[in-house]
């Protein structure tokens, strides 16, 4: 094949593409890349390895851009850096947390070593959002996806919509659902401006999806149905899976229990058949929800190990925790339907709650903001704690419960080192929305329930909590020593979490309750 006819079929895959036929512009590619060589033949087989991720062939895509890496000469900057951003993006999808985060780096690198201010730095800036997204690291996240904002405004407009799309995913994730969903509609309008299809039904999906969580099910219909007519219209595989899991979720949640389960095993089939193990896993909690409702609590207890299994395997751990948590309320649907409370039942479910709720509400001390901790503490992390706090009355467990308050009034403290060295980079204010109380407006508590010896670290709680309204940074929270007997308060949990999920939950220092 000629240069000059390679490039014409590179334009018509391109065109393929663009009208939604995701197929027609794999088979292109990929006959181009068997019929050429040198530079075409790598540009085919990046573009082919695209298709195959958009289809949910991930490793097909991977074992593709593998090869034209290989291929590739060390001077071709430009390709090498797509080649790595696109197979971090095919990476991602089997899990590959890891093998995507050093794809980046090194397209990093590059881009970085040649001084490149081009759309493939928005593209790698998504790209290690959507890393930090998966890893639950919100506040890297929201850092990146800010810096990405900033590039695409003046590099690429173009892309604007994708580093929106990702705030308002981030922001709905740690609680801020109102400006979650501002981002996606601006997000949406950013796509359909720019005429991208594609991106336009992600979008719709991605907007669905918050508004099935926030319970507006006939705000979600309409989007719901046309991104998934449009992707099953392309075939594209791992969108339609999403799409059902979407359906069966709004179905359970209008007590459809038999059509969620049918939509469930549906979005299954096309994640297993895609690759996307991290999606299967999602899916397999919400199968076990229903084999829950409908008492085959051996067959959810077996789905929820298998999801558990997928993201310890990729040292998700908070994702870890949130699947205690949600396997705890299923327990605690079962203890409530019992004549008595089953003691076994009940330490098994004390075993998961109190464990994830100390890891999720570690979670907001990691927030670059005192409004976000708020809104993480309210909505998400509260309940988990509610959660431990019930099962520990049900048992009868009185130390268990003066551990559990006690640890909650410890209060938060300031993070001095933070304070000092060197402010992380701060994010424009229109992202944030304003305080609900001002600092003046704060009501009046009596300060002095931790020590007063003066140092910064043992503030009182009233005094912590105004730093952390303003947005100063926080400390993970302290242990706290117990009298009479000066025990750490929730020790054996502690250690429990931070074994299970592979984080750190509480701080090394240690407060007097």
């Amino acid at each position: 094949m000629s240069e000059d006819d390679g490039r014409a079929r590179l334009a018509e895959g391109a065109a393929a593409y663009q009208r939604g036929d995701v197929g027609a512009a794999r088979r292109l590619f990929e006959e181009i890349a068997r019929t050429s060589t040198n530079g075409l033949r790598i540009s085919a087989l990046i573009n082919a390895a695209s298709m195959c991720d958009e289809l949910g062939d991930h490793a097909e895509a991977i074992v593709m851009f593998r090869a034209a890496l290989a291929e590739m000469p060390d001077d071709a900057i430009e390709k090498r850096t797509a080649a790595l951003i696109n197979l971090s993006q095919a990476l991602q999808h089997i899990g590959d947390l890891d093998g995507a985060q050093q794809a980046l780096e090194k397209a990093r690198a590059l881009l970085t070593e040649h001084n490149d201010e081009s759309m493939q730095r928005v593209a790698c800036l998504l790209s290690l959002t959507a890393v930090a997204f998966h890893r639950q690291s919100w506040a890297y996240a929201i850092e990146l996806a800010t810096e990405s904002l900033d590039a695409a405004v003046r590099f690429a407009p173009h892309l604007a919509g994708h580093p929106l799309s990702t705030l308002g995913g981030i922001y709905f994730e740690t609680g801020r659902r109102e400006l979650a969903v501002d981002f996606m509609r601006q997000a949406l309008a950013a796509f359909d401006a720019a005429g991208d299809r594609n991106a336009v039904a992600e979008t719709e999906q991605n907007l669905a999806v918050m508004y099935v969580r926030s319970d507006r099910f006939d705000a979600a219909e309409p989007p719901l149905r046309s991104s998934q007519e449009y992707f099953e219209r392309a075939g594209l595989g791992y969108r339609a899976g999403v799409g059902l899991k979407t359906m069966g979720f709004l179905a359970e949640r209008r007590d459809d229990i038999d059509a969620a389960e049918l939509r469930y095993r549906s979005s299954l089939r096309y994640f297993h058949e895609s690759g996307a193990v991290l999606d299967a896993a999602d899916v397999r909690v919400r199968l076990a929800t229903v084999a829950y409702a409908t008492g085959r609590y051996d067959a959810g207890e077996v789905l929820i190990a298998e999801a558990f299994a997928a993201y310890a395997e990729r040292g998700l751990g908070l994702h870890c925790a949130q699947i205690d948590f949600w396997h705890a309320t299923l327990l605690e649907s079962v203890i409530e339907a019992a004549e008595a409370p089953d003691g076994a039942l009940l330490a098994r479910a004390i075993e998961l709650a109190v464990p994830s709720a100390l890891a999720i509400d570690a979670v907001r001390h990691t927030l670059p903001n005192g409004n976000q901790r708020e809104q993480w503490n309210r909505q998400i992390a509260d309940p988990a704690v509610r959660l431990a706090f019930r099962f520990a009355y049900l048992s009868g467990n009185g130390p268990l419960i003066v551990d559990l308050i006690e640890t909650q009034c410890a209060g938060t403290t300031l993070d001095i080192a933070r304070s000092t060295a060197g402010a992380p980079p701060r994010l424009p204010l229109e992202l944030f929305d304003p305080p609900a109380v001002s600092v003046e407006e704060m009501p009046s508590v009596q300060v002095g329930t931790g020590p007063q010896s003066g140092s910064a670290p043992q503030l009182g709680t009233a005094l912590a909590e105004v730093a952390a309204g303003a947005g100063l940074p926080v400390a993970p929270p302290p242990r706290v020593a117990v009298a009479p007997d000066g025990h750490i308060a929730l020790a054996a949990f502690i250690d429990a979490a931070e074994r299970r999920y592979g984080q750190r939950v509480r701080d090394s220092r240690v407060l007097p309750a």
